[in-house]
């Protein structure tokens, strides 16, 4: 187990244990480092054996499902395992690109909607790493044109945490209509700001958690001025090209449309079918969401950030160290059989602590989109699942669902 994995493990111990809503500076780093041990020798004893169940490999339980659940139209995507930084099972079902009749393949890039706050948490993390950017500074530090409530009393802390009160860009009103007609990334970045500066916060900053898709345009906001660039160029030079995420990028709507590699979007009609809703996405991704990559790229940007190759130790810590408990069951809904689950929101990721075991990670979902990456520290496993299917409302992912509780149990 390397120096960073411990440092991941010692915080995912010891930050959520330590404080609430205020683990926001070096104190957490040091916590977690100095506790590494503890919290880490369980995840040192399991991962010692480098053991592989047959219900991960190809031929088992999962695998099996994965297939079933493509057969029954339920899944189109690509799942990729890796245990120890190798591949263990890589999996791709249903079509791309219908009309042209695509197959989805291990190279196949996928919109990853909320997937995508994970990176501008990342860019936050750099700039904060190199004294740029204060967790707890606020808004109107690095912005203009936010009112007094959000610009002097909302933080950086805040907004990585969704505790800042803000709300969903997308549900506000008259944004769809006018977000159509944005067709370049200049249009989508300065109308998702004019928007954004009108938001007002539901509740007082750090008084309670409502996931916030404003909250993470701010942030994307900060990036760029900070780093005085377009935040898109940024994410592509210190995220994607500095993890070698190969072929990631925020490719535009035109160049979904066309790129064969892209996989299209197809979301559930009234009556069960399927629809390309590639038309109505927006011109460009946002910081936000909309980010593109495959399996083999998202797996990557994974070990990159927990093995200390994106941020120093002391920063990968603060970053994935849990935070603040979200809102909602802390226990999978409608089973009770299953070990209770522990949630704490982080910088970024969400930090779960399921059966004595942490995991870190995010999804992202949308209409004809679902993805999700997972990081088990203790028994160094990825899972990434990647699908241009969307799932019924208020209904989990299958796929990553049935993949944490295989990992789970191999690790326990």
């Amino acid at each position: 187990m390397t120096t960073t994995r411990r440092t991941v493990l010692g915080a995912l111990g010891v930050s959520v244990a330590a404080t609430g809503a205020t683990l926001a500076g070096t104190g957490t780093a040091r916590a977690g480092t100095a506790r590494a041990g503890t919290a880490g020798a369980t995840g040192a004893a399991r991962a010692t054996s480098g053991r592989v169940p047959p219900e991960l490999r190809p031929g088992g339980a999962l695998d099996a499902f994965v297939a079933e659940e493509a057969a029954q139209g339920r899944f189109s995507g690509s799942v990729l395992l890796t245990h120890r930084g190798r591949q263990v099972l890589a999996r791709s079902h249903g079509m791309a690109d219908r009309e042209r009749s695509l197959p989805n393949g291990p190279d196949t890039l996928y919109s990853l909607a909320s997937v995508t706050k994970l990176f501008t948490a990342v860019a936050v993390a750099q700039l904060a790493q190199r004294g740029e950017v204060g967790y707890q500074a606020t808004v109107g530090t690095y912005l203009d044109g936010f009112p007094a409530e959000v610009a002097d009393r909302v933080t950086v802390h805040h907004l990585l945490t969704h505790t800042s009160g803000l709300g969903d860009t997308f549900r506000m009103p008259g944004f769809a209509e006018e977000s159509a007609t944005w067709d370049s990334v200049e249009e989508v970045m300065a109308g998702f700001g004019r928007y954004v500066r009108t938001d007002r916060p539901a509740f007082a900053p750090g008084a309670g958690f409502a996931y916030s898709n404003t909250g993470f345009h701010v942030l994307g906001e900060i990036v760029a001025a900070v780093a005085g660039r377009p935040y898109h160029d940024h994410v592509r030079e210190h995220v994607f090209r500095a993890a070698g995420m190969t072929g990631s990028d925020f490719y535009t709507r035109t160049q979904w449309r066309d790129d064969r590699r892209i996989a299209h979007p197809y979301a559930v009609t009234e009556t069960g079918g399927r629809e390309d809703v590639l038309e109505q996405r927006l011109f460009v991704g946002t910081p936000a969401g909309d980010a593109f990559a495959n399996c083999a790229g998202l797996d990557r940007f994974a070990r990159a950030l927990t093995g200390g190759e994106l941020l120093d130790p002391t920063f990968v810590g603060i970053t994935l160290g849990g935070k603040v408990p979200p809102a909602g069951p802390q226990r999978p809904p409608g089973d009770g059989d299953r070990p209770r689950r522990t949630m704490f929101q982080a910088y970024g990721p969400m930090a779960t602590l399921e059966a004595g075991q942490w995991t870190i990670g995010h999804n992202g979902g949308s209409r004809g989109i679902a993805t999700s990456v997972e990081v088990f520290p203790d028994t160094d496993w990825v899972a990434v699942v990647l699908a241009n299917y969307d799932t019924p409302q208020g209904v989990m992912p299958s796929v990553p669902t049935k993949a944490r509780e295989l990992i789970l149990a191999a690790g326990a």
